[in-house]
């Protein structure tokens, strides 16, 4: 049971090509894999890492290293590394953590993100043999899918992402990293240019997200998510730049993640903090509701009621409503509806 995959890479001399290739096998395949079996062979020119630097980094010291970085090839043990993690770069894979929070609570199940994590790929031997880093990863279904491990997620061992976000600023991922996760067979990628600009980003590179969904020919942009059923790119741009979430956008993931769990057959109920306040607003309503049915019966008969009535009657919000309709409705003084609340009458 697994997935099989090896990534080839060869001479990454800039201007040459490179040889991509990503066999992929499946057995009862998980949630975020796809069933069947495919390989994948694509020449593409030498992927180009904008905005990063290229470093020798051995196989030893790949396993130390604490840096950002976008891609390390094994064989040729080239690291491209990227200028330091800034708020420019880290707010919106935070903020999109934090939206998918409410849309799994919407749902009633929860969605695993993982932020940046290695994505490793292994060849033939063993050893490491590519690695790629991306800024969010997402997983709709962790209860039924291999989740990455300590360290990374590893191909060939955990389940692909169903979705994974690249942020760019003086990176662009179309010109190489979006290469490597089509040959990898990753279903759906996010690339999000955000309104907010970094210093180091090119005046040309406009505000924006993109979707790329994985298909037979390569990855194809779309206006909506396949993941998430009816997210728009405008709206999930919209709502990561947002300094609060609005209530437009709060509209949106009401909407998403009730289509998620109409397929689930779950919703906010099956989510414990969502059930919980979702008992207590009723709970506070429904006293609200019985604290203005006395007000309303008393006031119709005429009987005038002090500023605190009737929360400064005891026990008055575990009241049955029937028992302060009667009250009300025989009363002759708010002293007297007090009297007739405490016999039960």
């Amino acid at each position: 049971m697994g997935i099989k995959t090896a990534v080839r890479t060869k001479a990454p001399a800039r201007g040459s090509g490179m040889e991509i290739e990503a066999a992929v096998k499946t057995k009862a395949p998980g949630p975020a894999r796809r069933s069947g079996s495919a390989v994948l062979r694509c020449r593409q020119p030498a992927p180009e890492f904008p905005g990063c630097t290229p470093v020798r980094l051995t196989h030893e010291e790949v396993e130390t290293f604490e840096g950002r970085l976008e891609y390390w090839d094994g064989a040729t043990s080239t690291a491209w590394v990227c200028e330091p993690a800034s708020p420019y770069h880290e707010e919106p894979s935070e903020t999109l953590s934090e939206l998918l929070a409410l849309i799994a609570g919407v749902r009633g199940s929860p969605i695993k993100r993982y932020g940046s994590m290695d994505l490793l790929a292994r060849g033939a031997d063993g050893r490491k043999r590519a690695i790629l880093q991306a800024d969010q990863s997402v997983y709709l279904h962790p209860a039924r899918a291999v989740l990455p491990g300590a360290s990374a997620m590893e191909a060939g061992v955990h389940d692909l992402p169903d979705v994974v976000l690249e942020v760019d600023h003086t990176t662009d991922v179309r010109r190489g990293k979006l290469g490597l996760y089509q040959a990898w067979g990753f279903p759906e990628i996010w690339v999000e240019v955000p309104d907010k600009r970094a210093p180091s980003r090119a005046r040309r590179r406009a505000a924006g997200l993109t979707i790329h969904l994985r298909s037979a020919e390569g990855y194809r942009e779309s206006d909506r998510s396949r993941a998430f059923p009816g997210w728009t790119a405008a709206e999930i741009h919209g709502a990561m730049n947002e300094l609060v979430v609005s209530e437009r956008t709060c509209a949106v993931l009401e909407r998403v993640g009730a289509a998620l769990g109409e397929q689930e057959g779950t919703g906010p109920d099956d989510a414990p903090l969502f059930r919980s306040q979702r008992r207590q607003g009723f709970e506070r309503g429904f006293e609200r509701g019985r604290a203005e049915l006395a007000r309303e019966m008393l006031a119709s008969r005429g009987i005038a009621v002090s500023a605190d009535f009737p929360a400064d009657v005891p026990g008055f919000a575990d009241l049955p409503a029937q028992r302060i309709a009667r009250a009300a409705a025989a009363c002759a003084s708010e002293a007297d509806f007090r009297e007739r609340l405490r016999r039960g009458e």
